[in-house]
């Protein structure tokens, strides 16, 4: 273990007192069992020397010199010896990140193989998986640009999505980047941490040059571009795996506009890489994206140093079991009795006392170590602070119980985990209400805006009398439907419903979905 002595410090450093008397208690007992002492005023000192026996056989260590050690040593680990800077436990400790691919035509070709954006999807995929804990989002662009998922730490938002995108679901073709940024900055501009947004593109359009640079200077967050492309291009295969044919008969070729990308990138001042076949620029986005998070938030951070004094608690035993020796006298009883009257207690008396990991832990630290290990019905028990428990409450299946909790709560995401929890419940116009009243307070709160449109519809598709009811699980979604005649958008079964959004739950085709979603979203669109 290295100790930097230049930052080495206390943190409680009034506990040091406690050396004082631990380094006079020997200097008192000797003095005080000092027979010379005692009898010099009474015995002539010559005579004295004569009638002293015994001393000789003295051990050099006693009891009160291992009692001054426990003293000196618990005073020093109570006193926080530190020399190392922590996070806090719940601080967030990767930034936001937000992709904007391109699915421009020229996307299709496939001089990277198997192709430009089947490379560039696997991309945003392991770039999430890399980053998990941490909230990802994802942005389209080719003439128009498209929010496809919102920051979110479920990477099977991702995982459901990305595989469907294609340049055939865009409403019309181009590199209109400017549009990808705007959305993305529109989407980060009130988060607090410093956000990331990557572009993967084979090219930039040229004509939305100021609109791109007005905004990159404007954002406080961090720009980065990856290329995708050769410099020969290549030949462009359609969603069917052929190449793809212009009305002459000829085969389209995807172009790779280095040049265009070279020059935003210098006029914006953006970091530029190449997407490669193996993980390097996986790696190199993120530690671009920690790096500048860190530099950005290094002046609002309040420096939390380690606690480091649990270490002396190993001799601070040992020296507690070598008292424990024939001929000495320590008084143990009355600890041990303490102790066992602690552990063998009735769990609801040490429950009204206190809990052992209460001497270590908060109990939000306590609810957030459960949190992040997947135990959210514990998380929910141990958790002070309202949000998070109402959070583990819902991620628990106890929506009842997180509708309780959320209901106390005047926030904007209160109010959308609330109309999650109603709809769970089958109470879609508390739900409406709900996400109405988060949109009222949140007008870009993109998850509510999609959760409240999937709860309009629902609200309207009733269940057939005919139907037969299902029985599902506790822990599932408990709104399953029969899939309808029309093919109308249901909602299925799931394991572990997502703290973000469940929109994901419907049974429908993503790309079907989104290639709708995109073309009302179209700039013209009736």
């Amino acid at each position: 273990m290295t100790i930097d002595v230049t930052a080495f410090h206390f943190l409680r450093p009034l506990w040091l007192l406690l050396l004082i008397p631990a380094v006079l208690l020997p200097f008192a007992w000797l003095r005080r069992n000092d027979v010379r002492a005692r009898w010099r005023a009474i015995i002539a000192p010559d005579l004295l020397e004569h009638l002293i026996v015994g001393e000789k056989t003295q051990r050099g260590v006693r009891p009160v010199h291992t009692l001054a050690a426990l003293i000196a040593l618990g005073a020093l680990a109570a006193a926080g010896p530190t020399w190392q800077e922590e996070r806090p436990p719940f601080d967030q400790d990767k930034a936001p990140l937000v992709v904007v691919l391109e699915l421009a035509r020229s996307m299709g070709a496939v001089d990277i193989a198997p192709s430009r954006i089947e490379r560039a999807k696997q991309k945003v995929l392991d770039l999430a998986a890399a980053r998990k804990g941490a909230r990802t989002g994802l942005v389209v662009f080719a003439s128009s640009a498209h929010l496809v998922v919102p920051p979110t730490e479920d990477p099977a938002m991702l995982d459901l999505y990305v595989p469907a995108l294609a340049p055939e679901l865009m409403p019309r073709d181009g590199k209109n980047a400017a549009a990808g940024l705007a959305i993305a900055e529109q989407m980060l501009q009130k988060d607090e941490a410093a956000g990331t947004i990557v572009f993967i593109s084979d090219g930039f359009d040229e004509s939305g040059t100021d609109a791109f640079l007005r905004i990159a200077k404007e954002t406080k967050h961090q720009l980065l571009w990856l290329a995708v492309g050769t410099a020969n291009g290549g030949p462009v295969r359609n969603e069917k795996g052929d190449i793809a044919t212009d009305d002459a008969g000829r085969p389209i070729t995807g172009s790779f506009d280095a040049a265009a990308i070279r020059k935003i990138t210098q006029a914006a001042s953006i970091p530029l890489a190449s997407v490669r076949a193996d993980d390097d620029d996986i790696e190199w986005v993120q530690r671009r994206a920690q790096v500048y998070l860190e530099a950005a938030q290094e002046s609002k951070v309040v420096p939390r140093w380690k606690e480091s004094g649990y270490w002396l608690v190993l001799p601070i035993l040992l020296i507690a079991l070598y008292s424990f020796r024939r001929g000495w006298t320590v008084k143990w009883l009355p600890v041990l009795l303490i102790t066992s009257a602690a552990l063998f207690a009735p769990k609801e008396a040490r429950a009204m006392s206190f809990d052992w990991l209460d001497l270590f832990a908060t109990h939000d630290q306590q609810g957030r170590w459960c949190f992040e290990h997947g135990d959210y019905a514990q998380a929910a028990a141990r958790f002070d602070d309202p949000m998070w428990k109402g959070r583990a409450q819902y991620l628990a299946g106890d929506y009842a119980g997180a509708l309780d909790t959320f209901s106390g709560i005047d926030s904007a995401q209160a109010y959308f985990y609330s109309g999650n929890a109603l709809a769970h419940l089958k109470d879609y116009a508390g739900a409406l209400t709900a996400y109405d009243s988060a949109l009222a307070k949140r007008a870009d709160f993109a998850e509510a805006r999609a959760n409240r449109e999937l709860v309009a519809k629902l609200s309207k598709d009733k269940p057939d009398e005919g139907d037969e009811p299902t029985t599902v699980k506790p822990d599932q979604i408990d709104q399953q439907k029969k899939k309808s005649k029309e093919g109308k958008p249901v909602l299925v079964q799931q394991q572990r419903p997502s703290e973000d959004t469940w929109m994901r739950n419907l049974n429908t085709s993503p790309a079907a979905f989104l290639q709708r979603r995109f073309a009302q979203e179209a700039p013209g669109a009736p």
